[in-house]
């Protein structure tokens, strides 16, 4: 199965995880300075920056590019609860 590193830039982190894994997943983990709000219905929470790697992760949904646009989110931004890793390197931070 296919490995990526994921390095969070506001802490210093960096982890090797399975591909497919999604990013909030591994910053609950690790303690990452993203947050998220959509257990409490807030979506649009999670919005991280992707630093490096943008092209390891899946492209986003029609609805995350919704959320967004709706959030002025600006390039390079993703939904941490909708990306998922390929493999390779990624570093992202919180928004």
């Amino acid at each position: 199965m296919a490995k990526a590193t994921v390095t969070f830039a506001d802490i210093g982190v960096t982890v090797t995880v399975p591909a497919g894994t999604r990013i909030i997943e591994i910053s609950e983990k690790v303690g990452a300075g993203i947050t998220y709000g959509c257990r409490e219905g807030d979506c649009g929470t999670c919005i991280m920056k992707v630093v490096e790697g943008w092209d390891n992760l899946t492209e986003p949904s029609v609805l995350e590019g919704k959320v967004l646009r709706d959030n002025y989110a600006g390039k390079h931004h993703r939904l941490a609860c909708q990306a998922q890793v390929l493999g390779g390197d990624i570093a992202v931070k919180p928004a």
